[in-house]
């Protein structure tokens, strides 16, 4: 068995593509993980957890990715500690400035 599994890690690239990494990105590299562009998937900035902010998220409506899923544009809603805050979908915010993952902070 542990031969096998190290014969399959050979064939392998020693550094995975961006579309199989599951660390933090900008915004169009996490969306671009997902299946459907991201869209529905929630997500949110790194920087939120670092300061201790709990429950907040963009709940991702629409999409439009470009380069590879490393530029585009994004557009969801905005949920903070639990509540919606944008009653329509807007223009996701920071998304090549910050670092963005998966799920809620």
């Amino acid at each position: 068995m542990e031969r096998t599994v190290r014969a399959i890690q050979g064939l392998l690239p020693s550094t995975l593509p961006p579309s199989l990494r599951t660390t933090p990105a900008n915004l169009y590299q996490v969306l671009s993980r997902a299946p459907g562009g991201g869209v529905g998937q929630r997500v949110h900035q790194i920087r939120w957890t670092e300061k201790g902010i709990r429950n907040c998220y963009w709940q991702v409506t629409r999409t439009r990715l470009k380069l590879e899923g490393n530029h585009g544009k994004a557009w969801g809603k905005l949920y903070w500690r639990g509540k919606q805050i944008s009653g329509q979908e807007e223009r996701i915010g920071g998304s090549l400035k910050y670092k963005w993952s998966a799920g809620s902070s």
